[in-house]
């Protein structure tokens, strides 16, 4: 089934305020009290609506397999929720959860039961709850749906906004207030201050909810977070010292360069064909492998330590899932399949197969034992300033050449299903510089779908 894009709006606002409702009668059933679990003011957990759209989009054409339906769920569970914690966190810099102390966790923010019954829900979500949705909008008259919408987003944003201007507010006043040279002052004297007006109400809102997000608890944060930074500003000469975002820029670029280079071998081993692998029209990068090597070194930084035995599971798991993404979100933003496994055994839906699932997990063992620490080594070697120059024309490149090839496979398949006749001097553009014969070349895999 596709859905519209009137149809996911309805279903991230219905799926934030049951999520909501659900997250907040468990905690009242285990506090024994009432307790708002939600982000915002408003009855509503955006992550739970996320997590419904990433259903809806992710997983539809895996409804006849119950299986899978059940393990892309979990998956899916485990992702947002990773990230999720891992946004608050960063603004924060405290847990606004934490399962660490859970036999089955991971990096205290993700909870194995907890994934599980998402799985369970993804297959519920499926199967029985989102064409149940679908039938209460279409009940729902169009002109009436087109008026909600608009007037409950608004709502949201404004409750987002409010939300996000007091956070702000309060982390401005604790980089005022809570700097490393104001130890000796009384921690209650700060927290009296930092109680007052926007800024008080946000950190009691968070308080009242999340014991380690009162206002002392913050306070507290932020001193260790400034003595940190005086602790590494020794290393502020060097570039992209640790996990950064200059470090995973760089790996990035590396990681888009190493995975077209080493498809574009492969091919040629087994199908003695030299043939183009790169995902954009300039350059040989190939961004699923650089966004890939990004997610893994993200979430597998904390855990480099572990047995090989631990990152291949994952990365086995993870790569596939995250494969199989990127095959349905270019499908559905370009019109393109870019590459099809249906002819390989154990395949699903012909995006993933396990031999290459596999290969995910083998390569997330080289890249974090092997490759990762002399990669980080060298780009930690490079000056600073130059480092940092460069890095910012990279972006500004790549951000232009995933526009450019947005807009010339866009091109390229109305060529194939539409319209053939340029329309304007863009089009006109696209069809001299980006031909049928040159976007094959770039694309030899690539099929135009309706």
């Amino acid at each position: 089934m596709n859905y519209t894009a009137y149809d996911l709006l309805w279903f991230f606002l219905i799926y934030s305020v049951l999520g909501w409702g659900v997250g907040t009668a468990a905690a009242a059933i285990r506090k024994r009290k009432f307790i708002d679990v939600g982000f915002l003011y408003g009855p509503w957990c955006p992550a739970y609506g996320f997590g419904g759209i990433a259903f809806a989009v992710l997983l539809t054409e895996l409804r006849n397999d119950l299986p899978f339906l059940f393990l892309g769920g979990m998956v899916v569970a485990f992702i947002v929720t990773y990230m999720t914690g891992g946004m608050l966190e960063y603004v924060f810099h405290r847990k606004w959860w934490d399962y660490s102390r859970k036999r089955f966790q991971f990096g205290g923010r993700v909870n194995l039961p907890y994934v599980v019954v998402w799985g369970v829900a993804a297959i519920g979500s499926i199967c029985f709850f989102n064409p149940l949705l679908m039938r209460g909008i279409a009940m729902l008259p169009r002109w009436a749906g087109d008026i909600l919408l608009p007037v409950i987003y608004v709502v949201l944003f404004l409750d987002f906004v409010g939300t996000v201007s007091g956070v702000l507010a309060a982390k401005s006043k604790l980089r005022k207030r809570g700097l490393v040279g104001t130890v000796s002052e009384s921690l209650q004297k700060q927290a009296d201050f930092l109680g007052e007006g926007l800024t008080g109400f946000v950190l009691r809102h968070f308080g009242n909810r999340y014991p380690e997000l009162k206002i002392e608890k913050l306070l507290e944060a932020e001193l260790e977070r400034e003595k940190r930074l005086e602790e590494e500003k020794e290393k502020a000469g060097r570039f992209a010292v640790g996990c950064g975002f200059y470090k995973l820029v760089s790996l990035f670029f590396i990681g888009a360069f190493l995975g077209d280079v080493t498809e574009t071998i492969f091919c040629l081993v087994t199908s003695g064909r030299l043939m183009s692998r790169s995902s954009v029209v300039y350059g040989p990068f190939s961004i699923v492998w650089g966004l890939g090597a990004v997610f893994l070194t993200m979430i597998l930084y904390q855990y480099r330590n572990k047995s090989d035995s631990f990152i291949f599971v994952f990365g086995t798991v993870l790569g596939g899932a995250y494969e199989y993404a990127c095959s349905v979100f270019t499908e559905l933003v370009f019109g393109t399949v870019f590459w099809d496994y249906s002819k390989i055994p154990f395949n699903l839906g012909g995006r993933i197969n396990l031999l290459y699932c596999f290969f995910w997990g083998i390569a997330a063992v080289v890249w974090m034992r092997a490759l990762y620490p002399r990669l980080s080594d060298w780009i930690e070697k490079i000056p600073k300033k130059a480092g940092e120059t460069v890095t910012w024309v990279l972006v500004v490149f790549m951000i232009f050449n995933i526009l450019m090839s947005g807009m010339a496979l866009g091109r390229y398949t109305e060529r194939h299903t539409g319209e053939k006749k340029a329309g304007n001097a863009v089009e006109e553009f696209l069809d001299d510089h980006f031909p049928d014969e040159r976007m094959e070349r770039i694309y030899p895999n690539a099929k135009a779908v309706e």
